[in-house]
This record gives structure tokens, C-alpha cells and sequence, in this order.
């Protein structure tokens, strides 16, 4: 949620209608997750109340990055996905956060496939005898390697695709603003520390920086909350 409010304030039901347009045929924001979501980056520091607008309907809370907030969607563009566990959704929404942002998005996709890379190599055995294994104890683990494998290769050739439709139709949104203490553009520039080697196989992480879990799509939109109050 973070890095579609980089481009200016929004207020909630602005920044649900960005992410199912940025994120169309994925699972839509629910409203609920949406204000329980800034009111964690407000406790957080990440986000503050800019203004609240007043019309013929209630009010609505405006909110707006704080400058932490636009160093974590900096450092969230800047790092590749852990291709360990379940991380299909988070690849492609941070792919899309990307391109959206026209945040070089070619620098990321070049990140992941290293990242990837590394996680192939370090699943290659040591030599025969542990390729060979010790019978049926090692059935198990080699499966799991196996398929631990073949979805990293499926990914890699997912990055090959998704980079060249990219080129095809390149980014036409300006960019994230500079930043006076890091700027967008050090993104890929060799500045930034090297990803954490993934070990084995975790729970997924959040799919879009500073998002709560997914609830249940809501048929109507809630009132919007009054600025230092609770949703309706």
C-alpha cells in the first residue's frame, strides 16, 4: 500500500480502487483491510494524516507518506523476492509496483533472477555420492528439491517473459521523486546492501509492502473514518 501512495496523498477508497487497477485479474482489496492497514502505517510512522476532505458526502481522511515511509518503498523496490516457500503473488505484485512506479523495473527483474540463481545453485549436490543418495531415506528430500527446482526455473522464465512485454510497452508514469537522503535512482546503482540469502523454505510474505492479509472483498464501500477515529 506503501508504494501507491508515493505519487501523493489518497484517502482509502482512492487507494483501494489504485491497487485493483494496478493489480487487475489478482484478488481485490477488501475496504476493511484498507483502513486497518493505515491505521498500522500511522502507529508505524510510515504514514500520517495530510488533510481531511469535506463534500456532500462524510468526510474523507487524506493520508500521505511520512519520509520513512518513502525509504521503506525505496528498500521494498530495491530487494528481490526470497525465492524460497510461496512467493508467486509477491513476485508479480512487486514486479507490477515497479512498473507502475517506472522504478526500474528491468534493475529488479535482473536482482531476482541472481537471487534465483543463487537458490538453484545452492540445491545442486555436492558430488555423486550425495547425488546418488543412501536409498529410500533420501526419496523425500530429492523430490522436494526437485520441485523446489523446477518452480524456480518456471520463475526464471516467467522474468524472461515478463521483461520483454515490458520492453515492448514501457513504463509511461512518472517516476518515484527523489528523495534527499536516498534517492529512487540509487536503485540497482550497487549502493544497496545484497539481499539475504534465502535458508529453505518460509512463510510467504505480505504481497505489497505494509499490507495486512487479505479479508474477504466487501460489496460496499464503509464511511470513511474521521481523521484520529475508527472506520464506521
Amino acid at each position: 500500500m506503501l508504494a501507491m501512495m508515493t505519487s501523493g496523498p489518497r484517502h482509502g477508497y482512492d487507494l483501494k480502487r489504485t491497487h485493483d487497477d494496478w493489480f487487475a485479474g489478482m484478488r481485490p482489496l477488501a475496504f476493511g483491510q484498507v483502513y486497518s492497514t493505515l491505521s498500522r502505517l500511522q502507529r508505524d510512522g510510515l504514514a500520517q494524516v495530510a488533510h481531511t476532505e469535506s463534500g456532500d458526502g462524510p468526510d474523507r481522511v487524506v493520508y500521505e507518506l511520512t519520509e520513512e515511509g518513502r525509504q521503506r518503498v525505496n528498500e521494498w523496490l530495491s530487494e528481490p523476492v526470497d525465492p524460497a516457500g510461496a512467493h508467486a503473488e509477491e513476485l508479480i505484485r512487486k514486479t507490477l509496483a515497479a512498473y507502475r512506479l517506472n522504478a526500474d523495473p528491468d534493475g529488479l527483474m535482473a536482482r531476482q533472477r541472481t537471487q534465483h540463481l543463487r537458490r538453484i545453485r545452492a540445491l545442486e549436490p555436492a558430488g555423486p555420492a550425495t547425488r546418488a543418495g543412501t536409498g529410500s531415506a533420501e526419496l523425500a528430500p530429492r523430490l522436494l528439491e526437485d520441485h523446489i527446482r523446477l518452480h524456480l526455473d518456471a520463475d526464471l522464465r516467467w522474468l524472461e517473459i515478463a521483461a520483454d512485454r515490458i520492453r515492448r510497452h514501457p513504463p509511461q508514469y512518472p517516476g518515484l521523486p527523489a528523495q534527499p537522503t536516498k534517492p529512487i535512482t540509487a536503485i540497482g546503482s550497487g549502493e544497496l546492501a545484497e539481499p539475504i540469502e534465502p535458508q529453505g523454505l518460509v512463510e510467504p510474505r505480505g504481497v505489497v509492502e505494509g499490507q495486512e492479509p487479505a479479508e474477504p472483498a466487501e460489496a460496499a464501500e464503509p464511511v470513511e473514518p474521521r481523521a484520529g477515529g475508527t472506520p464506521a
